[in-house]
């Protein structure tokens, strides 16, 4: 059966990040290689958020945008419906993306030579904001256990020196998509006051969750409210990560004055494209179409991981959540130099290499899969022959 997603989209020459500078990035040219890296995906969004810029090219009249409130509620029906976490619309603070929403909490809640925790490995560009405002990157590496990864929190725990002052959590984890149990959010939790840190819960892959998994927010864990900054956003949900628009919703009043007053003193303010797209996203039609995609990218991580952990020495965890396949090839006794020279240069497959991700990423590489499901099956034929000698 054809889904919508089967469609190949040629992004090549469109000012695309992803298909654009694979080849100065990675040594892949987009003429014959798989773009498999930066986390977008190739499919279009619903046909809601494509008639909401419609609407505003019909117009054509693109100034500033005024009364939030359809926006806000689009919000708020969307963590209530799909997460059953009420928001006040008042919690709200529009950013230009998360990562610029991190930064703004990095720079609200602690100074130049502070620590800023993390559980590695974890999205890299965590690790290059902390970096550039001058804060220290704690890590607190993973535990793989069974082939997936947990937290020890009594390691955590002997680590910190009292000059940690922000934990950022990703949750659902990038990369290793794991969904974390209400149990592991009540110890990150715990571990938060503790420490006396400032939670700041990215939640942005808090929509692609695969099916026989449930998202937990960590808004609705007990105890952690009075330090909490919860991050969501409508951009790699529906494929507008160009919107660059994401939330920083604070229910505390004091850390809400204290992030407002950062806002303020930065001017940032969010551009009325994004608004409109997620304000259109946010529905039911959108609800519709991303119960579609789950169940689609479900199709491919198992296609993806069956192809790969046939190859031995080499093993893809499970993915419970994200489209981001990470793939662990220590078991081949290749060092990174040739892994990359069979990936890039014989298959011709642009991916993450793992070690941007921090301690625990050394032997991996992030391969995207939210693509036509004939690039994935293209991906897994190419990585076969590369490594067939193992086989």
């Amino acid at each position: 059966m054809t889904s919508r997603f089967d469609e190949v989209i040629d992004r090549v020459g469109t000012h695309c990040s992803k298909w654009d500078k694979m080849e100065a990035l990675f040594g892949v040219s987009p003429q014959d290689g798989l773009a498999m890296w930066v986390a977008d995906m190739d499919f279009r969004p619903p046909s809601c958020v494509q008639d909401s810029l419609q609407k505003m090219l019909d117009h054509g009249v693109y100034g500033y945008f005024g009364d939030e409130s359809n926006y806000l509620g689009a919000i708020r029906w969307w963590q209530e419906t799909r997460h059953g976490w009420k928001i006040d619309p008042e919690w709200v603070f529009t950013t230009h993306g998360l990562v610029n929403g991190v930064a703004m909490c990095v720079d609200a809640w602690s100074q130049p030579g502070d620590g800023i925790v993390l559980f590695t490995p974890v999205y890299h560009a965590f690790h290059r904001i902390i970096k550039a405002a001058g804060r220290e990157v704690v890590e607190c590496p993973l535990v793989q256990r069974d082939g997936r990864y947990e937290m020890d929190f009594e390691a955590y725990d002997a680590m910190m020196t009292g000059r940690e002052k922000v934990l950022v959590l990703c949750s659902p984890h990038n990369p290793g998509g794991r969904v974390w149990s209400r149990e592991e959010l009540q110890a990150v939790a715990d571990f938060a006051r503790r420490h006396d840190l400032i939670l700041v819960s990215d939640e942005i892959h808090n929509d692609l969750v695969m099916p026989g998994h449930k998202h937990v927010p960590m808004a609705l864990i007990e105890g952690v409210e009075d330090r909490l900054v919860m991050m969501t956003a409508t951009t790699k949900t529906f494929n507008i990560a160009g919107a660059h628009i994401g939330n920083v919703i604070i229910p505390d009043p004091t850390l809400r004055a204290q992030f407002g007053a950062r806002m303020a003193a930065l001017g940032v303010s969010p551009n009325s494209f994004g608004l409109h797209m997620a304000t259109a996203a946010c529905s039911p039609e959108g609800a519709a179409w991303v119960d579609e995609l789950t169940g689609y990218l479900d199709g491919n991580r198992r296609i993806f991981d069956e192809a790969v952990n046939a190859l031995p020495g080499i093993s893809s965890m499970a993915l419970e959540a994200t489209y981001l396949a990470w793939v662990d090839f220590e078991g081949t006794g290749m060092d990174a130099a040739e892994i990359e020279r069979r990936v890039q240069g014989e298959a011709k497959i642009a991916a993450n290499h793992g070690p941007a991700f921090g301690t625990g990423g050394e032997s991996f590489l992030r391969f995207n899969i939210a693509t036509p499901r004939s690039r994935v099956e293209e991906a897994c034929a190419r990585l076969q022959k590369a490594f067939a000698d193992l086989q």
